[in-house]
C-alpha cells in the first residue's frame, strides 16, 4: 500500500519539485529550493482548482443560507424532526449538497499526505541523504540534483523554529505568521455565529441547544485549530511552514476574490 502510495503521488510529486529547482537553479534564482516549494503549492492549487473552487462555493452559499437556517432553527426548535426537513428542503432549494464539502476535503487528504512526505524528505538535515534519496526518485538525470542550497531569505527551510536559541529570535515570527494565516482563512470560511442577545432568548430555561453547542464548538475550532497549526509550524521545518502559508494565502485569495468582484458589481 505504501509503495503504491508513493508510486502515484510521492514520486510525481517528487519530480514536480525537482523540475522547478532545476529550473530556478539553472536561471540562477538565490533561494531557489523555497521558490521551487511555492512554485509547487501554485501547481498543485491550480491542478486541483475545481475540487477548491466547488468546496468553497459550497462554504459561501451556506453562510448566505445562516440567517434562514437560524430562522428555521428559532420557527421549530422544539421539533427535530421537522427542522431537518425544512433545512433539506431548503438545501435542495438552493442546489447545496452539504455531503459534497466533506468528500472534496477528503480527497485533498493524501495530496496533502504526500506533500508532507516530499518535503520531509527534501528537508533533513543531511544534505547528502538528502540528494542520494532524492535523486533515486528521479524519473530523468537531468533534474538530479547535484547541491541544494536550503536558505530563502533569512531563513533556513531545514531548520524548526523551536531552535530559534540557536538560529535567532527571528524564526519565530514563522509560527506566529501561520496561526494568523491559518485562523484568517478559518474565519473566512465559517459562518459568523448567532448574536448573542438571540442566543439568551431562546434559552430562558437555562440550558442550551444542540444549534447554541454548534455555535461554541465552532468558536473554539476558529482558534483551536490556528493554534494547532502554529504548533507544528513551530516544531517542523520551516519549509513546511512556507508550503501552508502559501496554501492558506490561496484559499484567502480564493475566498475573498468573489466577495471583492459582487461589491465592485454592486458599486458599478
Amino acid at each position: 500500500m505504501g509503495e503504491l502510495f508513493n508510486t502515484i503521488l510521492v514520486n510525481p510529486i517528487t519530480n514536480i519539485l525537482l523540475f522547478f529547482n532545476y529550473i530556478f537553479e539553472t536561471i540562477r534564482l538565490p533561494g531557489a529550493f523555497g521558490f521551487s516549494i511555492i512554485a509547487l503549492t501554485a501547481f498543485i492549487r491550480l491542478l486541483f482548482h475545481p475540487f477548491y473552487k466547488k468546496q468553497i462555493d459550497m462554504t459561501t452559499k451556506m453562510a448566505e443560507l445562516k440567517p434562514e437556517m437560524d430562522r428555521l432553527s428559532k420557527k421549530y426548535k422544539n421539533d427535530k424532526q421537522r427542522l431537518q426537513q425544512e433545512q433539506l428542503k431548503l438545501y435542495q432549494q438552493k442546489g447545496i449538497n452539504p455531503a459534497a464539502g466533506c468528500l472534496t476535503a477528503l480527497l485533498q487528504i493524501p495530496i496533502f499526505l504526500a506533500l508532507y512526505q516530499v518535503l520531509q524528505k527534501f528537508l533533513q538535515n543531511n544534505l547528502q541523504t538528502i540528494m542520494n534519496q532524492v535523486n533515486l526518485s528521479a524519473y530523468v538525470d537531468f533534474i538530479r540534483v547535484k547541491v541544494i542550497d536550503t536558505n530563502f531569505f533569512i531563513y533556513d527551510l531545514r531548520i524548526a523554529p523551536s531552535h530559534f536559541k540557536e538560529n535567532g529570535y527571528h524564526y519565530l515570527i514563522i509560527p506566529i505568521i501561520t496561526a494568523f494565516l491559518q485562523y484568517y482563512q478559518t474565519k473566512l470560511q465559517t459562518p459568523a455565529a448567532a448574536p448573542k442577545k438571540d442566543v439568551q432568548k431562546d434559552n430562558k430555561d437555562g440550558k442550551k441547544g444542540s444549534e447554541d453547542m454548534q455555535q461554541i464548538m465552532s468558536g473554539q475550532m476558529k482558534v483551536m485549530f490556528p493554534l494547532m497549526i502554529g504548533y507544528f509550524s513551530y516544531i517542523l521545518p520551516v519549509g513546511l511552514a512556507l508550503y501552508w502559508n502559501i496554501f492558506s494565502l490561496f484559499s484567502i485569495v480564493q475566498i475573498k476574490l468573489p466577495l471583492w468582484r459582487k461589491k465592485r458589481a454592486l458599486k458599478n
